[in-house]
Formats: C-alpha cells, structure tokens, sequence
C-alpha cells in the first residue's frame, strides 16, 4: 500500500492533464479500531474527497495531498470541490493551524482572482473559516483589498459579493485590521442602501465591528452617506435590521463618550454619517421608536434619545 501511495505522488507530478491527476490522484488514510492499532484503508481518489461522500475530517496527510491537488489541477470543477473540502475542513479549528503550516493559505488566496465567480466564491468561504484562527488573519490581511475591491464593484447580492462580506466581517472581529476598511467606509453604506435584506445584515455586521472601536469613529462618521440612510430607522423596517441600525448608532455614542478619543472635533462635512445621525430628522425618528412594539427596538432607543 505504501508503495502505490508513492507512486500516487510522483504520476500527479508527471501528469499535466487535470482531469488525468484527477483520475489517478490517490490518497490513504489509517483508523484505529478497537484498540487493534493502525489499520489501512484501502487508496482514495481526489473525488472521494471533494464530491461531498466523504463526510470524516481529514488528516494532516490527507490535507497536505489535497491542498497539493488545488494547486496542480487547472480543472475548474476539481477546484471548486477542493476548495469546498478544504473549506469544511477549516470548520475545525485544529485543522485551521495544519492548513496554515502546510502553506494552504496562500494556496486558497490565489482562487479569488478566479475569473469563475463560483471558484472565486468558494476560495472567499475556506478563507473566511480559515480567518476565524488569529494567527491566520496575519497571512490572509494581504487580500483584504482585493477582497473589499470585489465587494464593491462586482454584482450587487452576489454569492461572492456575501462571501466577501462575511470574511471582511471576520477579519474585523479585533481591531487588528480594521483600519485596512477606512478608505471604504463610503462604499459600505452605498452597498447598505442598495442592498437586499441578506446584504444589509451583512454589511450591517461589519459595521458594527467597526463602530465598536474608538479609532474608526471618526471615519465612520467621515463618511458621505445618502439621506436615505434614516429611512432604516423607520418603525416598519425588519427588528434585525432596525436592531443593528440603532446599535451601530449607540457605539458610535459609546466611542465619542471615552476620555481622550476625538478630543478636538474634526469638522464635519455635509452628507456625512456625523449630520445625518445628530439632525433633527434622526431624532424625531429615535423618539418616535420609543413607542415600538417590539421591547428591544423600545429599549435600544430609549438608550439614545438623552445623547440627541
């Protein structure tokens, strides 16, 4: 068995054609059981892995195989379901370390400049499953610029315009990075306003990220932002979204309050978040959700209004 494994490795070296490497690539993997020792199973191909009937997670072996197969395959079908198998393996936080010691980031990073939206989708979720370990955001930093690019100027409520938002909302979780999304701050809240429901949550909770630290207040309230923006204050909008709309506005309340942040007032312009969120046409909206049906709509607002 161990010399058909080796022979497995050098024949995907040799062969150029993908869909070849996909035949002949071969990968083993060894169980315990019943406290009998380490029994081998019989070689696996590349589809045994990638076409969704393997359900175990995969070993460091198998991981190094794979990864090895994403970045020899030149067959986008075969791409797309390793980056998916490589995806649900970073659900596991033990394998968030191994693909990242195995060089897998770099590996998976260079899919998103895919001109095949679904591959590019697919390489944007393993990297947001892989964002989730700290020491893995050092390396995936580098594309959150051709992430936000993507973002902002592909199709509006694409799977990979969500798949973008997600791993930038991952990325944002600490303050680390967060300053990587200043110059984009103006196109979140464009995406904001034209998105559907799924795309405002989303971005919705990249925003909150950011307001949550002192240091982006003032460039979230730099901002240019349409008017229509305090139409999502109104009492009809859906409780996920009103929710998150009032509480981006008490952080950003909270940021301003802190000793030593914003001490000298920079001066801000008109169509910014900063005239839109203290004018009068905001205020009356927050008092007028004091009266919501919802209690935590009610009570969100209720912790604003003495601040406008």
């Amino acid at each position: 068995m161990g010399g058909a494994r080796d022979v497995g490795w050098v024949a995907a070296g040799l062969i150029l054609g993908a869909g070849a490497c996909y035949c002949i690539y071969r990968l083993t993997r060894g169980r315990r059981r019943g406290g009998r020792g380490l029994r081998l199973r019989s070689s696996r191909s590349a589809e045994d892995l990638t076409n969704g009937s393997y359900d175990e997670v995969l070993n460091a072996e198998q991981l190094e195989k794979l990864l090895y197969l994403l970045e020899t395959t030149e067959d986008p079908v075969i791409i797309e379901r390793a980056l998916v198998t490589v995806g649900n393996s970073a659900a596991f936080s033990v394998n968030q370390a191994i693909i990242r010691e195995l060089g897998g980031i770099p590996i998976v990073g260079n899919k998103i400049n895919s001109p095949n939206p679904s591959i590019k989708e697919k390489a944007l979720n393993a990297l947001n499953n892989l964002s989730v370990n700290v020491e893995n955001q050092i390396k995936i930093k580098i594309y959150v610029n051709q992430v936000c690019e993507d973002v902002f100027s592909g199709p509006l409520n694409s799977a990979v315009q969500l798949a973008g938002l997600r791993l930038l909302t991952n990325m944002t979780v600490t303050n680390d990075h967060q300053h990587m999304l200043q110059s984009y701050i103006t196109d979140l809240f464009q995406v904001l306003l034209t998105g559907n429901g799924n795309t405002k949550v989303q971005v919705l909770k990249l925003l909150l990220n950011l307001s949550e630290n002192p240091a982006m207040a003032e460039g979230l309230l730099s901002g240019q932002v349409d008017s229509s923006f305090l139409s999502l204050y109104d009492g009809h909008v859906a409780k996920e979204i009103l929710l998150r709309v009032l509480t981006l506005f008490q952080n950003i309340n909270n940021c301003l309050k802190m000793e030593g942040r914003l001490a000298v007032q920079p001066t801000f312009t008109n169509g910014s978040l900063f005239f839109l969120l203290y004018g009068e046409e905001c205020a009356q909206k927050i008092r007028a959700l004091v009266d919501h049906h919802d209690a935590e709509v009610k009570e969100k607002a209720v912790t604003i209004i003495p601040t406008i």
